[in-house]
């Protein structure tokens, strides 16, 4: 899958990974893609209650190798 903005918050814990993402999607137009990188094994859960609290839909989490999780979030 295609996406049009990138945020890499590998190494980072809880809570920023979310925030990035966060401040990402905010600067994002509607229908946009954001791809977040993460390895925080907490932001699986993280990026689930994000996406059901801010009603921008979780197209995607996964393995992305090396210990790195892929979420791909579609901007409201």
């Amino acid at each position: 899958m295609e996406w049009d903005v990138e945020v890499d918050a590998r190494g980072l814990k809880c809570p920023l990974p979310i925030l990035r993402a966060k401040k990402a999607l905010s600067a994002m137009e509607t229908g946009k893609v954001l791809r977040v990188l993460a390895t925080d094994p907490g932001s699986v859960q993280d990026f689930q209650a994000f996406a059901r609290q801010t009603g921008n839909k979780l197209l995607h989490q996964g393995d992305a190798g090396e210990q790195t999780f892929e979420f791909l979030l579609l901007r409201k």
